[in-house]
């Protein structure tokens, strides 16, 4: 049997500004080294392309939130649907959106999208582990490690190489908004805390990393639970 990993691809690795394809190449070919060994499923994030459309809408009024919510899940199904084209015959020729849902794929390589209003793709992602029964999610991002603040922000933000679910729920708090710029979504946090999940927060960026997270290899990240 082979085993299945959740890969949570985080939108600002997929769009940073504009679609990075120098990123989705070197993304497809290291999944593509491993689909001998591994099934895999990407949950793919909005990133700016969301971001963008839920500004330009409150620029020009004041949209609410479930609104905000549709049009970031909208950023995710074409972020997914690129993703997906991109391993063509390896992929399942359908992206998932209801992550509750079993879905018997042959393919090794089965994309996801955003599901509904009130939570982002990392909700989704556990859901995801619970309906596969995997355990352990992991979450790429644009970042080394989880840190104490917003290591952009703040010089003396210090990575965190391991913790506690309560302790990280403390960080990010209990709230979800549309465009939340968090590690890992809180409502997904209460969720995987529950679910006694293992979720590790690496950056995408560094595929030799992300190589060595699959193998079981010592990696540079930030495990929570």
């Amino acid at each position: 049997m082979k085993e299945t990993i959740i890969l949570s691809l985080g939108g600002s690795l997929i769009v940073p500004d504009k679609i990075d394809t120098n990123f989705i190449s070197k993304f497809r070919s290291l999944v593509l080294r491993y689909i001998k060994k591994n099934n895999f499923i990407i949950i793919c994030g909005g990133g700016k392309t969301a971001r963008n459309y839920q500004e330009a809408a409150n620029k020009v009024t004041n949209v609410n939130q479930e609104d905000l919510d549709w049009i970031g899940i909208k950023a995710t199904v074409l972020n997914a649907n690129i993703v997906k084209a991109l391993f063509g015959k390896e992929a399942y020729h359908g992206i998932i959106q209801n992550p509750t849902e079993k879905i018997q794929f042959k393919e090794p390589i089965l994309v996801a999208a955003g599901w509904k209003p009130g939570f982002s793709t990392d909700y989704d992602s556990v859901q995801l582990a619970k309906t596969y029964e995997v355990k352990t999610v992991i979450n790429l991002t644009n970042v080394d490690y989880v840190y104490t603040k917003n290591p952009k922000e703040f010089k003396d933000a210090t990575p965190i190489r391991s913790m506690s679910w309560k302790y990280f729920c403390q960080l990010v708090g209990n709230t979800w908004r549309p465009g939340l710029n968090a590690p890992f979504d809180p409502i997904a946090s209460k969720l995987a805390q529950k679910m006694g999940l293992k979720v590790i927060i690496a950056n995408g960026q560094n595929m030799p990393n992300l190589a060595k997270i699959i193998e079981g290899k010592e990696f540079i990240g930030t495990v929570i639970g």
